[in-house]
């Protein structure tokens, strides 16, 4: 599964809005739309807030592996 599938699923099993994630985001809705179609790479700092926001690793995201639990913080 491609990031893109990954993060508009994501989305979608928690009923937010792409203009919702995109306000989050501090990007435009058009913008975020984009990431989920793969028409535009998703910056790291994005990708940060995505797996944060989802409760997932960037490793999920990114489709590294099927395992959603995010690493356990850095001290």
């Amino acid at each position: 599964m491609e990031v893109y599938e990954r993060i508009r699923n994501e989305r979608e099993d928690r009923d937010i809005t792409q203009g919702t994630i995109a306000e989050i985001l501090s990007v435009h809705q058009t913008t975020y739309s984009d990431y989920e179609l793969g028409n535009l790479n998703i910056p790291m700092p994005v990708m940060i807030k995505l797996a944060d926001l989802f409760g997932t690793s960037i490793d999920y995201l990114v489709g590294r592996t099927d395992e959603k639990t995010p690493y356990p913080p850095r001290r």
